[in-house]
């Protein structure tokens, strides 16, 4: 990704189209009830974080305060979710809007109170990223830095976030997307923090975010390891992002877990995605001592028909087969979806259907919040895992 690319990426939780959406969030948090409305009761009679919870799996959701104030869906995500991923409230342009503001916690703050009432843990994203800005910063304001002025900006800001959070958060992706799978050392160069600080601010990010926080999970969070991309193959982001965690751990760097984030495409994902190799991947991880996050898990429909049956239910097939693939490590603690509805997905924005179709890449519809086969592909797995101990104890388990 080039310099002007940079704030192109995931625009729907960040920059101008960001911040068209967020308008919707002009509201205070509604009172949320623990049942969500009747469309969104799942057809099995249980929610998702219960068949995870019985074999000590964390299941949950991203989320952000925008979405939440739609009172039905907040209905949906506490039911469902037994830990809430901050997708846009924890982002720049929600904290820190222009170069000059103060940190911003308004949204952040509403967030946490949303998740605390309905007994959820919380997950705090992203300390360290090369996006998520709002569009008031520009090239200079972050890449004409020199090296003592990013680390002041950077490092204060991580230290403030999590200082604030701390005691409230379960884990903290700390640093996101900087593995890069055609360098020798495996971490990119396009990175406004490597450009301005250099390679060290991925350790130095993790020891001040277990300074300010002494027990959360902290987190080196990445994608792109389950099939081959047009830009990278599968087998060379995984070998590289072994190494990176490798450097990290030999300089004492405190990263207590890897994230997956399993951006999966359904088209021929069985013929693609080659089970034992990323079994072998989740154990290597695994033997460096970090527990494994599954974080962004959602399906992309491309090269699929338009035809609604037929394309949910290649969908609920990739689902299966990823989650009995990866479930059988022990290691992975959490399965999070990024987003419970069709309704609020960033593939909709991002990357939209060529034929104009509405994506269809998550366990709810967006019409009625009803369960599609999506949901009983993640309910049939979560039941089927194999037990293990687990790492985080949401309050609503208790």
């Amino acid at each position: 990704m080039s310099r002007g690319q940079w704030l192109t990426r995931r625009a729907m939780i960040q920059g101008a189209s960001g911040l068209a959406i967020a308008g919707v969030a002009s509201g205070s948090i509604p009172g949320f009830a623990r049942q969500a409305t009747p469309a969104a009761t799942p057809v099995m009679g249980m929610p998702l974080w219960q068949p995870a919870w019985a074999n000590g799996i964390v299941y949950g959701t991203s989320s952000t305060t925008w979405q939440i104030d739609d009172e039905e869906y907040a209905a949906l995500v506490a039911e469902q979710a037994a830990v809430v991923f901050t997708e846009d409230d924890l982002l720049w342009w929600r904290l820190k809007p222009t170069p000059d503001s103060p940190l911003d916690f308004q949204y952040a703050d509403r967030f946490f109170d949303f998740a605390e009432a309905n007994g959820q843990l919380v997950l705090g994203a992203h300390l360290v990223w090369d996006e998520g800005f709002g569009e008031e910063w520009t090239e200079d304001d972050l890449w004409s830095l020199d090296s003592e002025a990013a680390s002041t900006l950077l490092y204060g800001t991580v230290e403030e976030v999590v200082t604030r959070y701390r005691g409230r958060t379960a884990g903290w992706i700390v640093v996101n997307e900087v593995i890069d799978a055609h360098e020798s050392d495996g971490i990119r160069r396009d990175y406004p923090w490597y450009e301005t600080i250099g390679p060290s601010f991925i350790a130095e990010s993790f020891r001040i975010a277990r300074e300010a926080d002494p027990d959360a999970t902290l987190i080196l969070n990445e994608f792109g390891f389950e099939t081959d991309s047009e830009w990278d193959a599968a087998a060379d982001r995984r070998k590289n992002a072994l190494q990176v965690l490798d450097m990290l751990l030999d300089e004492g760097a405190p990263v207590n877990a890897f994230g997956v984030q399993a951006h999966l495409s359904a088209a021929n994902f069985a013929e693609n995605f080659d089970a034992d190799a990323y079994s072998q991947f989740l154990a290597d991880l695994a033997s460096r001592g970090v527990t494994i996050i599954i974080s962004e898990l959602d399906v992309l429909d491309d090269d699929l028909p338009a035809d609604i049956a037929e394309r949910d239910q290649a969908i609920a097939a990739a689902t299966q087969l990823y989650l009995d693939t990866a479930l059988q490590e022990p290691a992975v603690a959490s399965v999070i979806t990024f987003g419970l509805s069709d309704r609020y997905t960033w593939l909709q924005e991002d990357y939209p259907r060529e034929d104009g179709e509405a994506r269809r890449p998550l366990p709810f519809d967006d019409e009625n919040l009803a369960p599609k086969p999506m949901f009983d592909a993640l309910y049939g797995a979560l039941e089927a895992a194999p037990r293990r101990e687990p790492l985080w104890i949401p309050p609503r388990a208790e």
